[in-house]
C-alpha cells in the first residue's frame, strides 16, 4: 500500500491523540509512504504553536519532532511544485476548502499520477470528503 500522509493524521500519531495508534499503524504497513513538505511544514508550526502556548512541554515537543525526523527520513517529500500551485488554485468537489488542504490535495492528485494506487492518510474532514470524491481511497476507513 502507497500512502500520502497529510498533516492531520501524523499530528494525531505524534501527540497521541484517539485515532494515533491507527494511523502509525498504517504508516507502518504502507510500502512507501509520500507527504508535501507542507505536511512537515504543518507538523512542526503546530507543534512550536503547541509549545509556545503552554500545551505542550518542550521536552515532549523535542521527542515528537525527532519521532516525525526518523520516521520522515523514509519519506518521499513532495516539493510545493509550480503545478501543485497550480491546481491548488483551481476548483474541487466540496468547497469551501481552505488553502493549506487544497496544497495538500493537490499534490496527492500530482502523485497518483506516478503512483495510481496511493491512498490518503487523513483525519481532517474536508481532506477526506474531497478526497473522496476524488476518487482515492481514505485511511483510515469508516470516519
Amino acid at each position: 500500500m502507497t500512502l500520502y500522509a497529510e498533516s492531520s493524521a501524523v499530528l494525531s500519531w505524534l501527540l497521541s491523540q484517539p485515532l494515533g495508534n491507527e494511523v502509525w499503524r498504517a504508516l507502518q504497513g504502507a510500502e512507501s509512504v509520500f507527504a508535501s513538505e507542507l505536511t512537515l511544514i504543518e507538523t512542526d508550526r503546530t507543534l512550536h504553536r503547541l509549545t509556545a502556548t503552554g500545551h505542550l512541554a518542550f521536552p515532549d515537543a523535542t521527542e515528537a519532532r525527532a519521532r516525525l525526523e526518523s520516521v520522515a527520513s523514509v519519506w518521499f517529500v513532495h516539493r510545493i511544485t509550480p503545478r501543485v500551485t497550480e491546481r491548488s488554485r483551481a476548483a474541487f468537489p466540496v468547497e469551501p476548502i481552505r488553502s493549506l488542504d487544497a496544497i495538500q490535495l493537490a499534490t496527492a492528485l500530482v502523485l497518483r499520477d506516478i503512483q495510481p494506487d496511493v491512498r490518503i492518510l487523513s483525519l481532517d474532514r474536508r481532506v477526506r470528503e474531497n478526497a473522496l470524491a476524488l476518487g482515492f481511497e481514505v485511511v483510515p476507513a469508516g470516519l
